[in-house]
């Protein structure tokens, strides 16, 4: 067998995970940006609370009513959803959004299971996109 024999389906398995992460970080850049976008324009209609786990309804509330949904968390989830769309500062978009993926996911497991799946998804393309840019992640977890 030829070095060229050998070499063709490495080069197609690197471009495929290249291809998948590109295909990720648009997804869940078009997920936030939008539900970002969502939060300062209401244009997606809001579940019907009577469906939803009272606790979470009252969590959510309380966000909404302190401002910190509207003004903190949609600004974070615009501004990192168009990075991670546009392929710029990558990691400082994911960055951004780990501690919000989190909450997602927590707000899920203990407030309201309805919506674990999408909450699972998302922390899975998360994971993911750190791990495709984890040499850019590098330098900030070394000891000095």
């Amino acid at each position: 067998m030829t070095a060229t024999a050998t070499a063709a389906p490495a080069a197609r398995k690197i471009a495929v995970g290249r291809y998948a992460t590109i295909v990720t970080r648009v997804l869940v850049g078009l997920l936030f940006a939008t539900t970002g976008l969502n939060g300062f324009l209401n244009f997606m209609p809001a579940p019907d609370p009577s469906t939803l786990a009272p606790a979470g309804v009252a969590f959510s509330a309380a966000l909404y009513a302190t401002g910190y949904m509207l003004q903190l968390a949609s600004g974070v989830q615009l501004l990192a959803g168009v990075l991670l769309v546009a392929g710029r500062f990558v990691p400082l978009a994911l960055a951004l959004l780990a501690p919000m993926v989190v909450n997602i996911l927590l707000f899920h497991v203990f407030l309201e299971p309805s919506g674990i799946g999408i909450a699972v998804v998302v922390v899975a393309a998360e994971i993911g996109l750190a791990w495709a840019y984890r040499d850019r992640f590098r330098p900030m977890l070394q000891v000095r």
